[in-house]
């Protein structure tokens, strides 16, 4: 079966891979169903990072006006040591970001990127309080069962579903979520409560052993963080979130630049987050339901690409599925996956050992890192492969993560 206008494709999860896999079928002519579990278009987590592998789409959609006023373009990418603020790389972002990767980075709160995307969804194409509790794929289509005892019938399943994906685990039998050893308390703060902050427009890591917190500015001048400490080990909840109590968040790094703490302790102590990640999967496919974004492939936030693999996944698939010359449905999923899961695998990697880096104990290994870091050509090295593609035009080379099945 070919797909055409008539193809029934159901996504599941209105997150951002969904939404603009919905966008970008629109423009092949393919339209989808969506099913939400929440009763409300509400994004976890506060805010994104979204490098131009994920912008250069959304300014070809035609959504760059409304998302720049929401949006804050950072100026620099900027490394520091946390303890005592010294610079150890600093790496011009804004007009020169542009220039070199040919569209912008930014932060954004999630919220409002969500809004704009369903909106030029539709909200009619959106169905919300529909949690997926069964998919059977037996008979002539897939037949997806929610809790409130409806049925949908499609003809693609699409799991978008995010990083506690029901779809993968309908795929796999259960759930193969790892703890990283990180966990991370996350908050957004108004810029002119950091009045010890330097550069509070640049992207900035503050980096030290055991820990680094990684900040950004978004839009109406808050600056989003995500504070990360190698503890505690093992994980000791059933649930990815726990409570935590005030000061907790200062325990590893009262010592640090007073910048640090001023942001960390500048609103009431978060939950603590688990940080885990999921292994790569040999395929994504499963009959008639495919994955897409966190679900296909959870990464540790270290390299901030959740978001932006996501965007490159459903701009992969869009293209896949509207090629008219793709064949049947069963060849134009298979392609998808093998222009995919190489790159995918390997951002992966490079997230989960950024942590390591990052984490680094004072010595020669550390001062190695730091000299790579300050360079342009080690910074370049770093996230030019991942920054510069266009998932739109080319197939990752082996650097930007290669092509296999």
């Amino acid at each position: 079966m070919h797909t055409t206008k008539s193809t029934r494709i159901a996504v599941i999860g209105a997150g951002i891979g969904g939404l603009t896999l919905a966008i970008a079928l629109r423009r092949y002519g393919l339209g989808v169903d969506i099913y939400e579990q929440a009763a409300e278009l509400r994004e976890v987590g506060a805010a994104v990072a979204l490098s131009a592998n994920g912008t250069r789409f959304f300014e070809q959609f035609g959504l760059g006006p409304q998302l720049s006023s929401h949006w804050f373009e950072v100026s620099a990418l900027i490394y520091r040591d946390g303890r005592t603020g010294r610079l150890i790389g600093e790496h011009h972002a804004g007009p020169a970001y542009r220039q070199r990767f040919g569209a912008p980075y930014v932060g954004i709160h999630r919220a409002e990127l969500q809004a704009i995307l369903s909106a030029a969804v539709g909200l009619d194409h959106i169905q919300l309080r529909r949690r997926l509790v069964g998919i059977d794929d037996t008979g002539p289509c897939a037949v997806l069962r929610f809790d409130d005892g409806s049925r949908a019938e499609a003809d693609l399943v699409v799991g978008a579903d995010g990083a506690r994906s029901f779809v993968r685990r309908w795929m796999l039998g259960y759930d193969d979520a790892l703890y990283s050893g990180c966990s991370a308390f996350r908050g957004i703060v108004p810029m002119d409560k950091l009045p010890n902050l330097p550069d509070p427009t640049a992207l900035q890591f503050w980096i030290g052993p055991g820990g680094h917190l990684l900040h950004y500015p978004m839009g109406q001048d808050h600056i989003n963080f995500l504070l990360v400490e190698r503890h505690p080990t093992p994980w000791p909840s059933r649930d990815w979130v726990m409570p935590a109590t005030e000061g907790e968040q200062v325990r590893h790094f009262a010592q640090w630049h007073p910048a640090v703490v001023e942001m960390i302790t500048a609103n009431p102590v978060s939950d603590r987050w688990g940080l885990f990640h999921r292994p790569p999967l040999g395929r994504w496919t499963r009959g008639r339901a495919t994955l897409l974004g966190d679900a296909a492939h959870q990464l540790a936030p270290h390299h901030g690409q959740g978001a932006n693999q996501s965007i490159e996944d459903a701009v992969v698939l869009a293209a896949c599925l509207g090629d008219p010359g793709a064949g049947p449905l069963t060849e134009a999923i298979e392609r998808y996956e093998r222009l995919r899961r190489g790159r995918t695998r390997k951002v992966q990697y490079a997230s989960i050992s950024t942590a390591d880096v990052l984490h680094l104990p004072d010595g020669e290994d550390a001062d190695r890192r730091n000299a790579r870091l300050g360079s342009p050509q080690g910074a370049l090295h770093h996230l030019g492969w991942i920054h510069e593609f266009d998932a739109a035009t080319q197939e990752p080379s082996e650097r930007q993560g290669g092509t296999w099945l």
